[in-house]
């Protein structure tokens, strides 16, 4: 108690003044916040000396941010000029114009290319860098080992654009998709202007042009931004990937995802695809040989991360494609997905027109630059959020999709210490949670459920109906003929709705066709009714030719036009076809027939059976692709059995025959 009194006692007591309030928030401040005031942050923003390259880090409306913010700008003289922004536009957005060394020199820089050998000042740009600054560029560090032991030597923080991760929460920020957006779109205007023809069809006075074919390879972004834009333009797009989630983006564009006949998805890590097996390659090389015979424009984005890419299109194939004809390589850098792409060149191949640019972002430098701005300022913020203070730190163990995982995946080099590759998240993505319905909607659904009490009683009813009126037609049937043509008619049009229910939609217009063809049958009226001799003798026979002329006109046309219409949908890498030999049960069954006749037998009810189901199967047919060329095949059959039938039972004299025969071949030459 003693001791407690004289620690009160020794403690001057304080009133709380106004030394008491100022002081605090100092302490605070010192105590709570790590980093650097944004005004005492100088960014350097140097010109990008890489061979060809002509975008800046930062553009004048990105500076205009970071001066908002609070940092210090200085652009070094002439870094935007490539890119169309000029140094008095950097000025007025509130930068400072220096020379390489003053930009180097700077607390914080931003960069596009990561840092190469300066031959103007005989120094490496790492050596320019100041010591423990922060470098921003793309980097490749996986690919670029010297790079970062020269970085690590300056005692440098590193963030590599290329390594920020691919999660929802970092989609402002990820250049690498920005660029290959940029890439994919100039991809097909690089094409359009080497290619000699129009991308969209045309159909014009002096004659008929027809679209391009264009195939993507890799459904990235730069393949989507490709397909997006070569469909604008009006040209057949086909894209291929080994990821499903890929193909169906693609079909989103309007392009039509291939595929092959092998189960196995090529889904990777980081929004890449994976490496696949033998059996997978072999198959999706022989697609790729079969395209390129057929396309016009061959775009190749496929990529593997810290790997060559992957060789998909074989010297043999390139040289297969029609003179004219062009490819490009948009994985030249990595190595190329084309044999014959020659990185960083335009040249000519057997007259194939190979575009290896490794630098077509650089080429829409204006563009190209303004959105690499925007994703490196949004990272900026992101990893340092507070308003007044400049501080970012890497967790090693972090979740998925989190700022962590963007602040650990990007930073590659740590005050000098290789830190890459970042570890794996604690978590994994987290599924799509199911969507919740209200209580007003389980209740809407609930009330729409029908019993099943009432289901079956509808069903019955239905049922019931349906007997009691086949009961009544009975009754009211005038004779027995009635009830028999009732009982045909019945059963024609059960069978031939299901014949062709769920016919595929492109063979909508073949199968009416066809339909028409058969419904020439009608001739067969006309034919029995036909009489005199060479000429008819009556009105009434009169009628039946020209009954019977008519009708061939619709046989012949019918059929003629289905075999147009089928025709259209051959392609020629289609296997050759044969349906020439489907005239052998043509000539077996009518032959046969005559045959019969020869020899004293009466089959007509056998060939007017065999002629229906023909008749039958011709629609059958007509309702699927693979089968839809046998289809038009059963109905001349079954059309020619039913008329050979007619005039077998018919006994016709040699007169009347003449006048037969020459009413249908002239309706049918028609």
């Amino acid at each position: 108690m003693a001791c407690l009194l004289r620690c009160v006692t020794c403690c001057s007591v304080q009133r709380p003044g106004r030394r008491f309030f100022q002081t605090f928030p100092v302490l605070y401040d010192q105590q709570a916040h790590k980093g650097v005031r944004y005004k005492d942050v100088l960014v350097g923003v140097p010109k990008e000396i890489y061979q060809n390259e002509r975008r800046v880090a930062v553009s004048p409306a990105g500076v205009e941010m970071l001066v908002k913010t609070g940092f210090k700008v200085q652009v070094e003289s002439g870094a935007g000029r490539e890119a169309k922004f000029s140094d008095d536009q950097y000025r007025a957005a509130g930068a400072q114009i220096t020379d390489t060394k003053g930009a180097f020199e700077s607390d914080l820089v931003l960069k596009v290319r990561g840092p190469v050998f300066n031959d103007g000042l005989r120094m490496h740009e790492a050596e320019l860098l100041k010591p423990k600054s922060t470098l921003v560029s793309f980097i490749y560090p996986a690919q670029n080992p010297e790079l970062m032991d020269k970085l690590s030597r300056q005692q440098c923080t590193v963030l590599a654009m290329d390594q920020v991760p691919r999660v929802t929460i970092a989609q402002g920020y990820d250049a690498l998709s920005s660029m290959a957006n940029i890439a994919g779109y100039k991809a097909v205007v690089l094409a359009a202007n080497h290619f000699g023809r129009f991308f969209t069809g045309q159909i014009t006075a002096a004659g008929k042009v027809p679209p391009a074919k264009v195939l993507v390879i890799g459904g990235g972004v730069a393949g989507l931004a490709a397909a997006g834009a070569a469909k604008s333009m009006g040209a057949i797009v086909r894209g291929f990937d080994t990821r499903p989630a890929a193909l169906e983006q693609f079909k989103s564009f309007g392009a039509e995802p291939l595929e092959i006949n092998i189960a196995e998805s090529g889904e990777g890590v980081g929004g890449y695809a994976k490496e696949m097996s033998k059996e997978f390659l072999e198959a999706e090389m022989s697609l790729f040989a079969k395209q390129c015979k057929d396309v016009d424009i061959v775009i190749s984005t496929a990529l593997i991360p810290g790997k060559r890419a992957p060789l998909l299109i074989k010297r043999e194939m390139v040289e297969s494609m029609r003179d004219g004809s062009v490819v490009v390589d948009l994985a030249a850098e990595a190595g190329g997905n084309i044999e014959t792409t020659k990185p960083g060149e335009l040249y000519v191949h057997q007259g194939v027109t190979h575009i290896g640019y490794t630098d077509l972002p650089s080429r829409m430098p204006t563009q190209a630059s303004s959105l690499y701005s925007n994703n490196i300022i949004k990272l900026l913020k992101a990893i340092s959020p507070d308003k007044e203070f400049f501080h970012f730190e890497p967790c090693d163990e972090f979740d998925y999709g989190t700022l962590d995982h963007v602040i650990r995946g990007t930073m590659v080099m740590k005050q000098g210490k290789n830190i890459f590759p970042s570890p794996l998240p604690k978590t994994t993505p987290p599924p799509a949670p199911p969507k919740l319905k209200s209580v007003a909607e389980l209740e809407a659904e609930k009330r729409a459920e029908i019993s099943p009490f009432r289901r079956t009683m509808t069903s019955a009813g239905v049922y019931t109906a349906g007997l009691s009126t086949v009961l009544g037609l009975g009754i009211a049937s005038p004779n027995a003929a009635f009830t028999q043509m009732v009982t045909t008619f019945g059963l024609a049009g059960i069978v031939g709705y299901h014949t062709v229910w769920g016919v595929t939609p492109a063979l909508h217009s073949p199968l009416m066709s066809v339909t028409n063809a058969i419904s020439g049958l009608t001739a067969v009226g006309g034919l029995v009714l036909m009489g005199g001799g060479l000429t008819p003798s009556s009105i009434p026979e009169s009628l039946a030719l020209l009954a019977a002329f008519v009708s061939s006109i619709n046989i012949a046309g019918g059929f003629l036009i289905t075999q147009r219409m089928l025709d259209m949908f051959k392609r020629p890498t289609d296997p050759p076809e044969y349906n020439y030999l489907y005239a052998l049960p043509g000539l077996a069954f009518v032959g046969g027939y005559g045959a019969s006749l020869v020899g004293g037998y009466s089959i007509e009810q056998m060939m007017y059976l065999g002629s229906g189901l023909c008749c039958v199967g011709a629609l059958a047919g007509l309702s699927a692709q693979g089968t839809s060329r046998l289809g038009n095949a059963l109905g001349m059959i079954g059309v020619a059995g039913g008329i050979a039938a007619t005039l077998g039972a018919l006994k016709p004299s040699p007169e009347l025959l003449s006048q037969m025969s020459l009413a249908m071949a002239t309706g049918g030459t028609l």
